[in-house]
């Protein structure tokens, strides 16, 4: 076929396959296989029917474009050079997956402008799609007006066999088919090859009747190659749906246009070869070199542009008009999508003395829900299934649910991994939105992905983990977390509180909502356990991590450290020992990244370096905590599985006690 004879819409669709076949050829690493096969349906996606701004790529009521078969990274790359951001010129492209590039291996929203989300890890960018149109649903409800819709778009997602295959996947699309998201559609790249061979190996379900059964409305293209027409005709048909999410099963042949490698395993994960290009260049007539491509072609694309810029302005005028009727509630949009906070809303924060009777640190974590929920609005979160164990229900506030999507209750289900997803599309949203997401601490383990991405794509999502050591009690050590901190503590980006009263759960709600807003996640661990109020535990003590809450006079011979439930241990155990004239300081350490993040000068004003007797008390491993009990140090910790008996029980049994820190600290002071 030469290049003259070919239509517009096929010199487009040709660039971004040709895009995707030179920057992966270029780089000797990449994933062409999607993009070549997936760019009809994208081309006409973006080319008919997506509204955005390429040169606003934060303009407010744009679609947004999730592609979670993140591998094909090259399409999304092609589709933002060619409609016209500035994100992606065409020497980012020709500078794919390497060193500081804009063009990573994997679409990552905090380096390229027009990435919505970050998909590496298949499945989490459709989970992260449910996110986001739950925020559209969300605010819509709460913000729109009869004559005045200030919110309103759409997400779509293009995700692919290996999403389907992710349990993940399943989750947050079970959830959306009972929301009834009905401004989600997603189109399925049904090209039945996996990095193994065909899917026919190890996936044969029926994802059509899956999807039907989960509540969506399902359509399929059957010849998702050339058949332009029908991928348009079922996009418009998904969004006359409104009362379901969508998945429109797209049948398309991997690496389309490779004549000896296209429909294959080989194409999927890997650079076609210089005869392969130069036959598929051959095969599909196209006649440039690589990298150049038709004006033609770029001139349709970068319509986009004028496009985008008219949707924007009809926004504008939208917005405008709304805020001349709707002041109070402009007002408060606009504080919304700026991030910031309300005045004065720490002032809510609850605040305790020793005299207060102790209770569980989720309890306190119930009361700070509570008292922040009517002051900070976009606070809107759950649990998975254990609403009434991690006390997280805001009250008088409602279920999220279809058709009541102004509420902020939702409930997740028993679907850790696709809640935490979710969390995440909802953080970046770009609405202001603040979730939360809650589970036991031990099951942080179901849902690690989601909490790594949430760190890594700069998510301001908030974990609330409650029942977090032995104390749990009862259901014993497959429900103990012990190394569970630790390797929470080891995640670059994240921030870990594990408070011990109720004035340091305000402190810990304190950093978490001003972290979410700085975009950027924190996990709090609470105590099933009733804990005594500690004096002086402080909010600020708190933000800084780590603080001394009991001295002595001059240079203390030992410290005690403590977080959570065992800070009052170390505070009685002072006591003891101050009685016998020994000179001890206790420092309550929280969050360890907190302390971190403190300049030298405080970090020596709270742990000497000249004091290097040390005890730390934590109910959990003692990995890490060498960092600071140093090398004439010791920990109270545990390093073995946990037992079921009653949580007091356990706590005795496995060392601590006031007795054994004693008898550990005398050890120490010889």
């Amino acid at each position: 076929m030469a290049v003259a004879t070919q239509s517009l819409e096929e010199l487009c669709i040709n660039s971004i396959r040709f895009l995707a076949i030179d920057a992966v050829e270029k780089a000797k690493s990449g994933h062409p296989g999607l993009p070549m096969g997936a760019a009809p349906m994208a081309f006409v996606l973006w080319d008919k029917l997506m509204r955005f701004n390429p040169k606003n790529p934060k303009w407010f009521n744009r679609d947004r474009f999730v592609l979670s078969a993140g591998h094909g990274c090259m399409l999304q790359y092609a589709l933002l050079h060619l409609t016209g951001y500035d994100s992606v010129t065409i020497e980012d492209i020709k500078q794919f997956r390497q060193w500081g590039s804009k063009t990573p291996g994997h679409p990552e929203n905090f380096e390229t402008e027009g990435v919505e989300v970050t998909t590496g890890p298949l499945g989490q960018g459709i989970a992260n799609g449910v996110g986001l149109a739950m925020a559209e649903a969300h605010l819509a409800a709460k913000f729109n007006k009869p004559d005045a819709k200030i919110v309103d778009h759409y997400t779509y997602v293009i995700l692919g066999d290996g999403c389907n295959m992710e349990g993940v996947a399943a989750e947050a699309c079970s959830l959306a088919g009972h929301m009834g998201l009905g401004k989600l559609i997603a189109l399925y790249d049904d090209n039945h090859i996996s990095i193994d061979g065909s899917t026919d190996i190890a996936f044969t379900e029926d994802v059509s009747k899956r999807f039907e059964s989960y509540g969506w409305h399902v359509l399929h293209v059957e010849n998702g190659n050339s058949d332009l027409d029908a991928i348009a005709k079922a996009l418009e048909t998904a969004k006359s749906v409104t009362d379901k999410p969508t998945m429109i099963k797209v049948t398309t042949t991997i690496g389309y246009g490779a004549p000896n490698k296209q429909n294959t395993a080989g194409i999927h994960g890997a650079a076609l070869g210089t005869d392969e290009v130069a036959a598929s260049r051959s095969n599909l007539g196209w006649e440039y070199e690589p990298f150049a491509l038709p004006q033609d072609a770029v001139d349709h694309m970068r319509k986009a542009i004028e496009r985008g810029a008219a949707s924007e302005a009809e926004w504008n005028q939208t917005f405008s008009t709304y805020k001349s009727k709707y002041p109070q509630e402009a007002a408060e949009f606009e504080r919304y999508v700026s991030g910031k906070l309300p005045d004065g809303w720490d002032k809510a924060l609850p605040s305790y003395t020793a005299e207060d009777k102790g209770l569980p640190t989720r309890k306190y974590s119930e009361a700070c829900l509570n008292k922040l929920a009517p002051i900070v609005p976009e606070l809107i979160g759950g649990s998975a299934d254990l609403t009434h164990s991690n006390l997280t229900e805001i009250k008088g506030f409602g279920d999220f649910q279809k058709g009541q999507y102004q509420n902020r209750n939702v409930h997740f289900g028993v679907r850790e991994h696709g809640m935490g997803a979710i969390c995440n599309g909802m953080a970046l949203h770009g609405s202001g939105l603040i979730p939360y997401g809650a589970t036991f601490l031990i099951f942080t383990d179901y849902m690690r992905a989601a909490i790594r991405l949430s760190a890594l794509s700069q998510a301001g999502s908030i974990w609330v983990m409650t029942h977090d050591s032995i104390g749990q009690g009862e259901d014993g050590p497959t429900h103990q977390p012990i190394e569970t901190l630790a390797s929470l503590r080891a995640i670059p980006n994240l921030t870990v509180i594990r408070p011990a009263d109720g004035t340091e759960c305000s402190g810990a709600y304190k950093v978490a909502i001003e972290r979410a807003k700085a975009n950027a996640p924190t996990l709090l661990a609470f105590s099933r356990q009733a804990l005594p109020n500690l004096n002086p535990t402080s909010i600020e003590g708190v933000t800084k991590g780590a603080y001394t809450i009991v001295d002595c006079q001059g240079t203390p011979e030992l410290i005690l450290m403590g977080t959570g439930s065992e800070l009052n241990l170390c505070v009685t155990a002072a006591e003891k020992l101050a009685g016998e004239g020994k000179k001890v300081r206790v420092v309550s350490m929280p969050s360890w990244e907190l302390f971190e993040e403190q300049d030298g000068a405080y970090k020596e004003s709270v742990l000497p370096k000249a004091v290097t007797k040390r005890l730390s008390v934590e109910a959990g491993a003692s990995f890490g905590w060498h960092k600071y009990v140093g090398t004439e140090g010791d920990t109270v910790s545990i390093d073995r599985f946990g037992a079921s008996a009653p949580g007091g029980v356990c706590m005795e049994r496995f060392g601590f006690s006031v007795d054994n820190v004693l008898a550990k600290a005398k050890a120490l002071l010889g």
